[in-house]
């Protein structure tokens, strides 16, 4: 199989970080539990289930199924302000044009998936898809970025992730791939380097620039060479 580029969706491909905020700003709010916006934003891009554990302290189940259903309302009725991150789109595009698999590692819920591939309207190069379905624990855990290699068909020396949050970076080395990070989901550089990412770029469009400095180059290349021995 082609090697592929793993990608996260959420904060890396579209900016959806903030509202991600906002919408369990909501539903925190809701149940008369006061959690601050920060506090949010630090455990975005972790397993849903966890983040609510989290921040609820450990609140009752029916607590926080409410939690994750009023997530789920608030962040639908302001989907209508998502959009793709600079760059996203063509740096999609051009890693198909690559000859590498565009894999979309996503521990997202199957409802906001489809809404955030809507945004990116990249399907004609998208290779293969995770949802949070896939797994019972999502990042930090590797199992996402484990199912996501299992179906391009590649192992991780065939392969390298992109991600804007630390939980990204956990994951990818979690499954032994490597982790190129992003600045686009709001997470400081320093922190993404301790968490492992490494290059790390502002965005889609920074990483599009610097394409042929990082692993993606190096994958396209192995590729080129395949495809001439054949």
């Amino acid at each position: 199989m082609k090697p592929a580029v793993l990608f996260d969706v959420d904060g890396s491909l579209v900016d959806s970080n903030y509202l991600h905020v906002y919408a369990w700003l909501r539903a925190f709010d809701d149940e008369g539990l006061p959690v601050a916006a920060w506090q949010i934003h630090r455990c975005i891009g972790m397993d849903g289930s966890t983040l609510v554990r989290t921040l609820s302290d450990d609140a009752p189940d029916e607590v926080r199924e409410r939690l994750s259903d009023g997530h789920s309302r608030y962040y639908r009725e302001s989907s209508h302000l998502l959009a793709p991150l600079p760059g996203a789109q063509a740096l999609l595009r051009r890693v198909a044009d690559l000859r590498l698999q565009v894999v979309l590692a996503s521990s997202a819920p199957d409802d906001e998936l489809e809404i955030l591939r809507k945004v990116l309207d990249c399907e004609e190069v998208i290779s293969e898809t995770t949802s949070s379905r896939d797994v019972d624990t999502a990042k930090p855990n590797p199992g996402i970025v484990q199912v996501a290699l299992d179906r391009a068909g590649v192992d991780a020396e065939h392969a390298v992730f992109v991600g804007d949050a630390v939980w990204d970076a956990h994951a990818a080395g979690g499954a032994r791939l490597p982790c190129i990070g992003l600045l686009s989901g709001g997470i400081a550089r320093e922190e993404l380097q301790a968490a492992g990412a490494s290059p790390i770029f502002a965005d889609p469009q920074d990483l599009l620039n610097r394409l042929d400095s990082t692993r993606i180059h190096e994958l396209a290349l192995h590729a080129a060479g395949a495809q001439q021995q054949r």
